[in-house]
This record gives C-alpha cells, structure tokens and sequence, in this order.
C-alpha cells in the first residue's frame, strides 16, 4: 500500500510540504551576506514554525563553512553549545584539544601545558574568533523559546558577540506571547529590531494544486478543502491525511470527524488550555459567528469597548481572530468554532 504522503507529527518535514520559500529564501540570504544575524519565526500552534526552522537548518548543513547547532532551552545553554562545537567536526576538535583546554566544564580532554578557561562565554568567545578567522560561521536555532534564565542569559551573550563582529547567527521560534515577553527583558531590547516573520496562512493556490495532483480531487473538492483548512498548516496536513485514507477521496461526514478530532488533539487542545479564563469567555462569545461585527459583540458580552480593547489584541496576537477589517471580527483556525461550542463553561 502506498504510503500517505500526509502527516501531523510536529517537527519532522512531511513528504507532501508547502515550502515557505519568501522566508527561508530572506533568512538564508540574509546570513550569507551577514545583514542580519538574529531572526524570529512566530505563530500559533500548527503554523509550521518548526518544520520551516528545520529546512532552514538543512540548507546550512549542506555549507561546509557553516557550522549549524541546535539547542535546547530546558539546558544550560552556553555549555551546550560549546560542548557541540567540540563533537562538531575533525578541524574543531584539532583546535579544541590543541589551543582551548575546556576541562573545567567537562567538555574534551585536559590540555597539557594550557591553563582551563575558566569562564564558558570567554571560552565561546575564543571559539568565534577561530571561526572567522577560517572564515566559517556559526547559525544556532532554538525552537519554542520561552523567558527563562538560561535564554535570558544566553541572548545577553549573543548579544556582546554580535557587538563584536563576530560570525554568530541565531534563529529563534515561538509563540508571539513567549518571543514578546524575551523582548521585554531590559537587556534584551536588542529582540524588537531582529527581522520577525509571523507564519501566515499557506497560499490558497499553492493548497488547491497539492490536493488536486496527490489526491486527484476535482477542482471543485480541492477547492472544499481549501476552505476547510483556511491556510492553516496543520490543517492542510490533516485533512490530507483523512482524505487520502478515504476509499473515493471524497469530503465525508466520517473525514470530517476524523479532521477534528486531530485538530481538537493536537493542536486546539493545547491553545484553549494557554488561553486565561477571561480570553476563553470571550472567544466563546466570538464563536458563535464565523465573522460578526464588533458592536454586535459587544452587545452579546455586555461589554464596553475599552473593557473589551485589550483582550481583542491579546486574541489577535496569539493568532486566533482577524481584526484587520474595521468594526468586524472573524475566527482565524479552521473549524475553531465548533471546537469552542464544545467546551464546557
């Protein structure tokens, strides 16, 4: 049997992709010519921040003078990534054990006659010099960052080697409250001027042409789909996934129960959990239409329009509603409505 070429496991690049090429193409660019060397992917769950992180990472990988690391936020961070410059290659290595003695951190061999470096960002610091001295560049990705002290700490250390000229390039991903709060760090202001790219729907067309050419739906029930997903990544993997599992690829009722289940699993779930008991009062409101006026809403909450301001920025930022047209609201996620009429008050 022929392998669905859908998925919705998190991470991991599917077999049928909708590249993001405008921001993988602006952010390799932008590294090459060292215009930019800090930038920030965000979006709601199931955007696809991760799985464009990865490709970005695949595309270095392939540059021998480019040295790509991967960290993880829960670690300490700057030990971290001078442990995986170690174990990074033979020339590293040589260099390491030969002019840098990093025993006191418990990363390589001690070096005879070379005293330990004592502090690790003076260590890192050492590092990158070497580096641009090869001509070589060092891009480290971090997904799903969050305020704590390690980022802090390691973005204050960033920061002071950027300052310095040296060939250090981070790509960070995270929700828009989690990247928003790190920017808010007194030290860290620096976050508000790296390029931010927020993860907006895929390309209708790009949608309809995957479904028609794997699915072999008409035009018709490619274009159903696309309005069921609403550009929304996960979705378009999950509807995918259900489609191609149908005996006629047709839009059943058992296809549609199958799509949200995943979407209320996997995803919704999880952003109706983060959400604060005043946000989830509100969207319950706004989903009782698909698109309504904001006076109607205001008239259904009993809300005024000052109480109201901050929460329908706050929904906006984390990707759940569209203010974009004056006076109006409309529900962003696909079939997210239904999913709130679910939930018990």
């Amino acid at each position: 049997m022929e392998r669905n070429p859908f998925s919705i496991s998190f991470g991991k690049k599917p077999n049928q992709y909708i590249e993001r090429e405008m921001i993988i193409d602006e952010i390799t660019e932008e590294i090459e010519s060292g215009e930019n060397q800090c930038f920030t992917l965000t979006g709601v769950r199931g955007s696809g921040k991760t799985v464009t992180l990865t490709v970005i990472e695949q595309y270095f990988r392939k540059n021998k003078d480019v040295l790509v690391i991967d960290l993880n936020i829960e670690r300490d961070m700057l030990t971290s990534l001078v442990a995986k410059l170690y174990d990074s290659g033979d020339v590293l290595k040589h260099f390491f054990d030969t002019g840098i003695n990093l025993s006191a951190f418990g990363i390589g061999i001690s070096v005879k006659n070379t005293k330990p470096v004592a502090d690790i960002e003076s260590a890192l610091e050492m590092i990158l010099r070497e580096l641009k001295k090869r001509k070589k560049k060092l891009v480290v990705t971090i997904d799903e960052v969050y305020n704590n002290a390690g980022m802090k700490a390691f973005a204050s250390t960033f920061q002071i080697m950027i300052r310095q000229e040296l060939p250090f390039y981070l790509i960070m991903s995270g929700l828009y409250e989690n990247i928003h709060a790190l920017e808010d760090e007194k030290n860290l202001t620096f976050l508000y001027r790296a390029p931010k790219y927020m993860m907006d729907p895929l390309d209708s067309l790009d949608i309809k042409k995957s479904y028609m050419n794997v699915l072999s739906v008409s035009e018709q029930t490619a274009d159903q789909m696309v309005k069921l997903t609403r550009g929304y990544p996960f979705a378009y993997q999950a509807l995918g996934k259900y489609m191609w599992k149908s005996p006629k690829h047709e839009i059943t009722e058992q296809v549609i129960e199958q799509y949200d289940k995943a979407l209320a699993a996997y995803v919704y779930s999880k952003i109706w959990s983060e959400l604060s008991e005043k946000d989830r009062w509100n969207m319950r409101f706004i989903a009782q239409k698909e698109t309504m006026r904001t006076r109607d809403f205001l008239e259904l909450s009993g809300q005024n329009k000052n109480e109201f301001s901050q929460y329908r920025i706050r929904l906006s930022e984390k990707g759940l509603i569209d203010i974009s047209q004056r006076g109006f609201i409309s529900v962003v996620l696909p079939r997210f409505s239904e999913f709130v009429k679910k939930q018990e008050m």
